[in-house]
């Protein structure tokens, strides 16, 4: 247990045995001071209570103080300030034993327990398999994984799962417009659906499954000609939106079809149970769902009067399978067109028993691509949508990702381009990534390494202290962006550990031949830094590297 979370701890109990009190979740709390006078933490929890016990501030915090003096053996002092701020400073090494803690975790620093191995779906991207990915599904990518990434950390077991829209009209669409540009690579008379798809990507699949097939399909009626290349064309654009995934770094554990779940028959139990726990009425020839019941602002047809479902209909069947395979928690990132999506599914899943807060919906705001100050809406390549995979060539991987991760998912992003081609402190990523490389040339240039000391009572000066601070709090960051997930909260650590680092090595002097001692204790503070920030980035899906150049 780190500090910080002993002094909650204590706390919490202080507040329970003396005052009789049960706080709620974020009641209690206790912070970093920003200017470090003001001690190595600090608690208002006294001015929260004097509202409940109706007792003046000041004497509570004497109390207060008085049971973290005799409970919490690390702290060295506390005074109380102001109307009853709490502020309290630790003994000297009592921080730096977080160094070990650190080195003897290594690759697992920063994991806990805090998800007791809640059981969890997240579903993401799951775009249609009719083009290529774009810059806007890009974005919801790297969230999707960076999420999975730390609620894996923090506990959680947490499944990807890739939901292929692959049933409805759009997929009809994709099969009558390769066969026009499969039509005109034999040079006939070709028609393209108005709505339907007119890219680049579309001539090509059309050109390997001519020179794979020859002219097979133009010896078959058409409708049978446009549903064989629909289930053609979903294959390769599905192989290929998978390898561009990979290619960011985003793999799946699951696949599932949307169409596979209506050949399954799921569609028409879930219809059937909703009737059963009568959840459903006819009007107009249509049958609907009593959605204002729970929360919707309207009713909601199911299957409209011509027999089809609507498109709400399959995906309450599929919501329902991700509760059947025995998840707790579902995690959905959609795009931010999905907006009515969210009532209507929470409504559906509470009839159908489930609680409402076991589905969380988050919706990907757009992003704006910019270069040297304007908008960028084309690809130069093709004249379209900038793509997943040239973004990535273009200013590489591990930008790509960080960009997309530095702000809240529902916030709108403009992404600079020309800041992302920096390479300077400008530039937020390769800021943290030259923090780790600055330290990993401080190691090397330790002629006889480090060698791990059980107390590091050296380790005094303010930029020590700070540094120690902040990769204790670590564990708590990631708990903390799991449980509101957020990878942008491990983004902005990131860049406060870099800030911290950079602080402690202008102001100390890491390698000094004239103090080994210190040196040593230094050199294990520096490489407990560099496992913190590895193991942030990884959060983010981000490299380390060892070595950076500059412009």
């Amino acid at each position: 247990m780190n500090i910080e979370q002993k002094i909650l701890d204590t706390i919490k109990k202080i507040v329970s045995d003396k005052y009789e009190l049960t706080p709620e979740e974020g009641f209690i709390m206790v912070e970093i001071p920003k200017d470090n006078s003001n001690g190595d933490y600090s608690t208002n929890i006294a001015m929260r209570l004097t509202k409940i016990i109706k007792r003046n501030p000041h004497d509570i915090a004497e109390e207060i103080k008085t049971e973290l003096i005799n409970n919490v053996e690390e702290i060295q002092n506390i005074e109380i300030a102001g109307p009853g701020f709490i502020n309290l400073w630790l003994k000297k090494d009592s921080m730096a034993n977080i160094i070990n803690t650190v080195l003897e975790m290594n690759d697992n620093y920063g994991h806990s327990n805090a998800g007791n191995a809640l059981k969890v779906l997240e579903e993401y991207v799951s775009a249609n398999p009719t083009g290529p990915l774009h810059c806007g599904h890009a974005r919801g990518a790297c969230w999707g994984d960076s999420v999975a990434r730390i609620m894996n950390a923090a506990g959680y077991k947490v499944t990807r799962e890739y939901y292929i829209n692959d049933a409805g009209a759009q997929m009809m669409n994709l099969g009558k417009s390769l066969l026009g540009r499969y039509r005109e690579l034999f040079g006939l008379d070709f028609t393209l659906p108005e709505d339907g798809y007119h890219g680049p990507d579309v001539i090509e699949i059309a050109k390997e499954i001519k020179e794979k097939d020859g002219d097979k399909y133009l010896n078959m009626p058409e409708e049978e000609a446009v549903l064989a290349l629909k289930e053609v064309g979903r294959e390769l654009e599905l192989n290929r939106i998978k390898k561009d995934l990979a290619y960011y770094g985003c793999e799946f554990d699951s696949w599932i079809s949307e169409q596979w779940i209506v050949n399954q028959g799921m569609v028409e139990k879930a219809v059937a149970k909703m009737k059963d726990m009568n959840l459903l009425y006819e009007k107009d020839g249509a049958i609907w769902f009593e959605a204002t019941k729970y929360g919707d602002d309207k009713d909601r047809v199911l299957k409209k009067s011509d027999g089809y479902y609507t498109y709400m209909t399959p995906d309450i069947a599929n919501h329902l399978y991700k509760y059947d395979r025995g998840y707790e928690l579902l995690v959905n990132i959609l795009g931010a067109d999905h907006h009515g999506y969210i009532p209507r599914m929470k409504a559906a899943m509470e009839a159908l028993g489930y609680p409402r807060d076991n589905l969380q919906v988050d919706l990907c705001q757009m992003v704006r691509m910019v270069e040297n100050g304007q908008e960028v809406k084309m690809s130069k390549r093709t004249g379209n949508a900038i793509t997943l995979r040239e973004l990535i060539d273009d200013i590489g991987l591990d930008c790509a990702r960080y960009f997309f991760l530095s702000k809240a998912l529902d916030t709108h992003l403009d992404f600079d381009l020309t800041l992302a081609r920096t390479k300077s402190n400008d530039n937020p990523v390769y800021y943290a990534q030259y923090a780790y490389a600055r330290i990993c040339s401080v190691l090397r240039q330790a002629e006889n390494g480090y060698q791990k000391q059980e107390t590091y009572n050296l380790l005094t000066h303010s930029k020590e202290i700070d540094l120690l601070k902040y990769i204790n709090e670590f564990t708590d960051v990631v708990a903390d962006a799991a449980l509101t997930i957020s990878p942008n909260k491990i983004c902005n650590y990131i860049q406060k550990l870099a800030t911290y680092f950079h602080s402690f090595y202008g102001a100390c002097k890491i390698n000094d031949k004239e103090n080994p001692a210190l040196t040593n204790e230094r050199l294990a503070l520096a490489d407990a830094t560099r496992i913190t920030l590895k193991n942030a980035l990884y959060l983010l899906g981000v490299s380390a590297p060892e070595v950076m150049e500059k412009e």
